[in-house]
């Protein structure tokens, strides 16, 4: 058979990137909206060899997959290299992020520009809950260093590994 009818539909698929370390609720509220709008979510831990982290690449591929565990359309795994090299290979036309306030918006938008450039693949920005507006991994990991509560800002499981991997409490 050919023609329209014997076409699988295309799925709709995204990416959402970062570092994740470790995942957020700021992050989860992302991704939960993202994986309304797609079939597919990608979320992706780009690595960055520069950067020392406090949770090893699979530790976080872990913490977010069980915390994205509730979607049945998330998909996790790690890369290391251009974010638009990992669309091309796995045939993604949209990268969503999530923007904290304008000064976000500055740099993401130069990314976004760049990354479209360079392939064609578009950019989604979602504004964060106002709820977490000011959150951040490295935000979260001082507090939580200090010993500050940060018990409504990631899982319940995160924060018993970001607590048991800072000593604190």
């Amino acid at each position: 058979m050919t023609g329209p009818e014997s076409e699988e539909p295309q799925l709709r698929r995204a990416v959402c990137p970062g570092s994740f370390d470790p995942i957020t609720n700021g992050h989860l509220d992302i991704i939960a909206r993202a994986s309304r709008l797609y079939d597919v979510v990608h979320v992706t831990v780009m690595i960055n060899q520069a950067k020392k982290g406090l949770f090893s690449v699979d530790e976080r591929i872990d913490l977010i997959r069980r915390a994205t565990a509730e979607y049945g359309n998330v998909e996790v795994e790690s890369f290391h290299g251009l974010l638009v090299d990992f669309c091309k290979q796995r045939d993604i036309p949209a990268i969503v992020k999530g923007l904290r306030a304008v000064s976000d918006f500055d740099y993401e938008l130069q990314m976004a520009q760049m990354n479209n450039g360079l392939s064609g693949i578009e950019t989604l920005f979602i504004p964060t809950s106002p709820t977490y507006s000011f959150l951040s991994s490295s935000l979260v990991k001082e507090v939580a260093a200090w010993g500050g509560d940060v018990s409504h800002l990631v899982p319940p499981f995160v924060l018993e590994e970001l607590t048991e991997r800072l000593g604190a409490g």
